[in-house]
């Protein structure tokens, strides 16, 4: 949750090419409010942000890092930039959707790719989670054939499981959740060749 109980959370999209766009119309399908941003000025994509929706704001990295809640939605080999915006991400909930395809199994060490997230991000909440679809289903209205469309989340927190879990379901899906990131994790991560055995399933949840 936000620092204050009184105060409405303000979230941000980093990275906004196709996965970061398919999140920001999951924002504007609901009329929440996002910062999206990349490394670019932002008046290099404004076009695009209008697009979706009023409410898809573009900014600076530096304006995007003041958010609560901030979806990381960049290369897995660019998180390291993206963290050095701020020298603490204390206080601030990640939402990883990166994926580390194509990065060798060996220099993962045995860890999920959002462990390396998190050692980045230091002081900050991580969750993995909104990185097993593909951005033209992402995009999509999640509420599909009588339910709704699954996202999967981990964390090795669990106030930040549930606040993203809370959010995921005020975005339309039904958040499933996996458990801490060395269980979860590995069920969503990719490296190699390899993608993670829940990537790419598309499951609906029926209430």
């Amino acid at each position: 949750m936000s620092n204050s109980k009184n105060k409405v959370a303000s979230y941000a999209i980093i990275g906004f090419g196709k996965i970061g766009q398919a999140l920001a119309r999951a924002f504007a399908r609901n009329g929440i409010e996002v910062s999206v941003a990349t490394s670019r000025d932002p008046e290099s994509f404004a076009s695009d942000a209008a697009a979706i929706g009023t409410g898809v704001i573009p900014t600076t990295l530096a304006e995007a890092a003041k958010a609560d809640i901030i979806f990381l939605a960049v290369r897995f080999e660019a998180h390291p930039d993206v963290a050095k915006v701020l020298p603490t991400w204390q206080g601030k909930t990640i939402v990883d959707v990166t994926n580390a395809y194509g990065v060798p199994a060996d220099k993962m060490g045995g860890q999920p790719s959002a462990w390396f997230v998190a050692q980045a991000f230091s002081g900050g909440k991580l969750v993995k989670g909104f990185n097993h679809l593909g951005a033209a289903i992402l995009a999509r209205d999640p509420a599909v054939h009588g339910g709704r469309r699954v996202v999967f989340l981990a964390s090795d927190d669990d106030g930040a499981a549930a606040e993203i879990g809370a959010l995921a379901e005020n975005l339309g899906f039904a958040p499933i959740k996996l458990g801490g990131l060395s269980e979860g994790g590995l069920l969503v991560q990719a490296h190699g060749n390899t993608w993670g055995k829940l990537i790419f399933q598309d499951l609906v949840k029926f209430d």
